[in-house]
């Protein structure tokens, strides 16, 4: 196992791990709960971390993870409904028409 990156909290921890294994790099969460313990040891080293199973694969989570934190932002109207779509959004929150190419 090797250490990938600290969490800036539970939820975000799991969803990047959840991603990385989905993307075929088994990965986990550790100190999920020492959030508890904040205080009684300094904060930085009580966020939950997320690490991968084999240390082969740091590297491609490393560029996986670093992908995902920097979507591109795009600004786009919708075909179907005339919508503004701000961000990373494929898809349209209206009328749930795709983004075009």
């Amino acid at each position: 196992m090797k250490r990938l990156q600290q969490a800036p909290n539970l939820a975000i921890a799991t969803l990047w791990a959840d991603m990385l294994t989905g993307a075929g790099i088994p990965a986990s969460v550790q100190r999920a709960y020492a959030s508890g313990i904040a205080g009684e040891i300094p904060p930085d080293q009580s966020l939950p971390e997320i690490w991968v199973d084999d240390a082969a694969d740091h590297a491609r989570a490393r560029a996986l993870l670093d992908e995902w934190q920097h979507l591109p932002e795009h600004r786009w109207a919708c075909r179907g409904c005339g919508e503004i779509v701000d961000g990373p959004f494929e898809q349209c929150w209206n009328c749930g028409a795709m983004r075009p190419a």
